[in-house]
């Protein structure tokens, strides 16, 4: 695997499905976390808690080579906004621990303006080979989002199409030349019920066109209708864009487990997971594939980092095998652990956030963990390596390894490769005689020079495909699970599916342990 924090910062382009250094061509891939700015006092999260450069190191240490950094039009438009220096900003609000908070974490921003605060914060992640997404999240500066908040679709109470237009213009030209900001995403969760097709179109159209006339160099990042959820009309009518921004553009979508029926993740995992994620397919993944494949960014997901709610934690594990496979561009919700001033409220927590509430410390680990082989690039369009396969087990994080006397999981650092043929074919050890073998139920699973009986024939089952089931010596049925005692691979009977391999209506365990991706790598 390549690691993205060894990559440099570069110039931009698009090439099928993939980023491209504009350059050489070769793949760059984005492992990004939001970073908001768009908030009443306008200024990114956290800069009252820690000073710029520990925040900025630590992301680097946290993995990510991206930051999604959200801003508001009106803080560019309104002179009452862009004239307005950090400590006013912070008096305007009234918020007197943040100003003390600020004035000794980053003194040196204090008598900044807005928009010069956030060109240092943009010119430090630079500093450490970050690169920057510029997301315009909001119009006016509140939090985001609503169904009917005024800042959801194109001529709403705060939505001004030509002060949005104005504002991409003048954020495009003042990063130009700077190579740290590799995009501009043009609009965050289109949404309300004003929100139509046609608009989109003709608004969507303009704003790709306003960026790309100022700034040659970004990428331009399109978001759909309905919070992020549907690009799907582009099947019938897609961007009229020129050959010049076409080669710049990048749709993003938006995956989150809201909405979704709770006792559907809990009690039907297997199913749902695999419905769920085929919507994602049919709304705005389909974008990866067909005749004219597009660059998708998943630009915002994320879960209530404190582990309590379970719906939350299933969904995550099932996007991380679809974020794996595809080898996607992300941001993850979010960087924060807490906001200056939110919906009212003075020092407002976010569980969503990397880190906690002091920003001191990661909220959970285990989530860095999860993220791990999505931080890797896993497949590069002009590499000449053959194609093999890594076992990954996505509510860990973790891959397949070999060890010297069991198989156990490990970070996906260092991995084994296995190639597969499909169903009802062994699963091999590349580069040795030896195959995946059962033992037995509650026994290790084995690599064996047995490479042609039942005990090597692997197959995948359930509606998620992500069981592997071999037989043993007495014609049963066994998955592959992760041993979470002893931290080994095991053979036991498969979770949550009947004698016939197939997914039962309502199950009371969690079948995730049991979760292995298959996942074509030519790295």
């Amino acid at each position: 695997m390549i690691l993205l924090s060894d990559t440099h910062i570069s110039y931009l382009s698009t090439s099928s499905r993939w980023i491209v250094n504009a350059k050489t061509g070769k793949r760059v891939k984005l492992a990004c976390v939001n970073w908001p700015g768009h908030m009443y006092p306008m200024i990114p999260e956290g800069l009252n808690k820690k000073p710029l450069k520990n925040i900025t190191e630590s992301i680097f240490q946290m993995g990510f080579n991206c930051v999604r950094l959200t801003w508001a039009t009106q803080m560019f438009t309104h002179d009452s906004y862009n004239k307005l220096t950090v400590t006013e900003s912070l008096n305007r609000w009234g918020l007197v621990a943040a100003k003390y908070g600020m004035n000794i974490s980053n003194p040196q921003l204090m008598n900044l303006t807005l928009v010069d605060a956030q060109k240092a914060v943009v010119d430090a992640l630079g500093e450490k080979n970050i690169m920057v997404v510029l997301d315009n999240h909001v119009s006016l500066p509140i939090w985001c989002c609503d169904w009917n908040d005024g800042n959801g679709f194109f001529k709403d109470e705060y939505f001004d199409p030509k002060e949005w237009l104005q504002g991409l213009s003048i954020v495009s030209k003042r990063y130009r030349g700077n190579p740290t900001v590799v995009a501009v995403s043009i609009r965050n969760e289109l949404r309300g019920p004003r929100q139509n097709e046609y608009d989109w179109h003709r608004f969507m159209e303009a704003g790709a066109n306003a960026v790309h006339l100022e700034n040659l160099d970004v990428l331009v990042i399109v978001s759909g209708l309905s919070f992020e959820s549907d690009l799907s009309f582009l099947k019938k009518r897609k961007l009229n864009l020129g050959m010049n921004v076409n080669k710049k553009l990048v749709y993003e979508a938006h995956w989150y487990e809201f909405g979704n029926p709770s006792e559907k993740w809990i009690f039907q995992t297997n199913e749902f997971c695999a419905d769920i994620t085929q919507w994602f397919v049919n709304q705005t993944g389909y974008l990866l594939t067909g005749k004219s494949p597009t660059p998708l960014f998943l630009s915002e997901f994320g879960k209530d980092q404190r582990g309590v709610n379970e719906a939350e934690n299933r969904y995550f594990t099932c996007l991380m095998a679809f974020l794996v496979e595809k080898d996607l561009e992300w941001a993850l919700w979010g960087l924060q652990g807490s906001y200056m001033l939110r919906e009212g409220q003075i020092e407002w927590e976010e569980p969503y956030g990397m880190y906690d509430f002091s920003w001191d410390n990661l909220r959970n680990s285990s989530v860095l963990q999860n993220l791990q082989l999505g931080q890797q690039m896993i497949q590069e369009p002009t590499s000449d390596h053959k194609t093999y396969y890594l076992m990954y087990h996505p509510q860990t994080g973790r891959c397949v390894h070999v060890g010297k006397h069991n198989i156990t999981t490990s970070d996906c650092y260092k991995l084994n490769r296995w190639g597969y043929s499909g169903d009802y074919g062994p699963i091999k050890l590349l580069g040795t005689s030896t195959c995946l073998t059962v033992e037995g139920e509650d026994h290790p699973v084995k690599v064996t020079n047995d490479c042609s009986s039942l005990k090597s024939v692997w197959k995948l089952v359930s509606k998620s495909r992500m069981h592997l089931a071999a037989k043993d010596d007495k014609g049963r049925d066994l998955c592959l699970d992760w041993d979470t005692l002893n931290s080994t691979i095991v053979t036991t009977k498969c979770l949550c599916l009947g004698d016939n391999m197939q997914d039962i209506s309502w199950c009371n365990e969690n079948p995730q342990r049991q979760w292995f991706k298959l996942v074509q790598t030519n790295i």
